[in-house]
């Protein structure tokens, strides 16, 4: 089956095959519809949940029984974090987050982060390698994190730092604005391909050439 990345929270997940890695995007929530993601290594069978997000049995029937190594939070936002303590508590993975948004998190789902992280920090998933990339405006520990595809093109995931269509909501704040605009122009669309795929924490998934000339109108709308 073709990889789309169009996925509902009362739907099955989507898969992608690479040539060392799965992805499986599942949504969860008829609410607030996140994206979560399970990465697993083909070499070891170690996997990696991006955003333990909601519906902890379906995240861990997704699992399976190969366990998790390690649970990504991308930012401190409720929504994103209501399934981590049940992931947790069932597989034992490492809690891994962007070192500004760690204590928040902790407070708020009552589990310590055991790993904190910033720009240029490496997550393994197995013999895979995702490289963290800091994006601040949305949150200020927010984290995306990149693959770079051996065999292929890189693909990113990105939390609520960049979508279809924007970047992640500021909420109202100029600065905050400012600085995340700033930070996926240098970090993300200044250094990464078009054919750069990205995976966000809600909705389809889009590339970066498709929303590079984008670029100066998200700008100029402060939005």
């Amino acid at each position: 089956m073709t990889y789309t990345g169009e996925v509902a929270p009362e739907g099955a997940p989507d898969v992608r095959t690479l040539s060392a890695l799965t992805i499986l995007k599942q949504a969860v929530d008829p609410q607030t519809s996140n994206n979560c993601y399970l990465l697993r290594c083909h070499a070891t069978g170690e996997q990696v949940l991006v955003d333990a997000a909601a519906d902890a049995p379906r995240l861990l029937e997704l699992v399976g029984g190969a366990g998790l190594t390690t649970v990504v939070t991308t930012h401190q936002h409720w929504d994103h974090h209501r399934a981590l303590a049940e992931v947790v508590a069932a597989t034992g993975a490492q809690v891994v987050a962007g070192a500004p948004d760690a204590e928040a998190i902790a407070e708020q789902t009552g589990v310590a982060v055991d790993r904190t992280v910033g720009d240029g920090d490496v997550v393994r998933v197995g013999e895979c390698t995702l490289q963290v990339i800091a994006l601040v405006g949305h949150t200020p520990g927010s984290v995306a994190l990149l693959y770079d595809d051996p065999q292929g093109h890189p693909h990113l995931f990105t939390g609520d730092s960049l979508f279809p269509g924007g970047v992640g909501n500021t909420f109202g704040d100029a600065a905050a604005f400012a600085r995340l605009i700033d930070d996926v122009e240098t970090k993300i669309f200044d250094r990464l391909p078009d054919e750069t795929w990205f995976y966000p924490g809600h909705g389809n998934d889009s590339t970066l050439g498709a929303e590079r000339p984008h670029l100066a109108q998200w700008r100029a709308r402060g939005w």
